[in-house]
């Protein structure tokens, strides 16, 4: 119950904050293309994208209430798109199919990360960029040392989101190069505040 019911509306309340929706803000607007988006969640990064530049959305998110939260935000959409699900380990696309791989707050969660990114660099056409905005692993020993301590409990709580994820070593081991990247604490707690943002190149 917990987790079907409870926790989608938890991870929407927490991800919906101000600094993450203005990380949002920075990020999603640079999606073109054919566009994956994993972790589509309950839409919060659909109305940042730029309907100009895209042409195709997929939505790749196995939560049925996920969904379900965002489908007002997938009406209000001026171009095509689908949700699709996760039914084996593979990105149910087809190879060198999209132009953008986008990613939000979501590699805390996947449990086997450098298959999943594998993934993403599969699909993604020649030329293609992933974009990405994460919180993981803080620079300052103080903060990390809370977020190892912390991690076990918060996992359990929050569906598997680690807190202390190198998110531009996850990147590199799954298969890519990265081309821009900024950090920075958000506003908020700190364990859970800092945050890793740009673009990345599949090898």
């Amino acid at each position: 119950m917990y987790s079907k019911y409870v926790l989608p509306r938890i991870v929407h309340f927490t991800c919906s904050m101000k600094p993450n929706m203005r990380q949002r803000e920075k990020v999603v607007p640079l999606a073109s293309g054919a566009v994956l988006e994993v972790g589509v969640g309950s839409g919060l990064n659909l109305p940042f994208y730029d309907p100009s530049r895209v042409t195709q959305l997929w939505g790749l998110e196995p939560s049925a209430e996920m969904r379900r939260l965002a489908a007002d935000a997938v009406r209000s959409l001026r171009f095509k798109f689908e949700f699709i699900d996760l039914p084996g380990e593979e990105i149910p696309l087809d190879a060198h199919s999209v132009d953008t791989v986008l990613v939000t707050y979501t590699l805390c969660t996947i449990p086997e990360t450098e298959p999943a990114l594998r993934g993403m660099a599969r699909v993604l056409r020649p030329g293609g960029a992933l974009i990405f905005c994460e919180h993981g692993a803080a620079p300052d020993p103080d903060v990390r040392r809370w977020q190892e301590r912390l991690n076990p409990i918060w996992k359990r709580l929050g569906g598997g989101c680690h807190l202390n994820r190198a998110i531009p070593d996850l990147i590199r081991a799954g298969g890519f190069e990265i081309d821009r990247l900024e950090t920075m604490y958000l506003p908020g707690w700190r364990p859970a505040s800092f945050n890793y943002w740009g673009t990345a190149s599949p090898r």
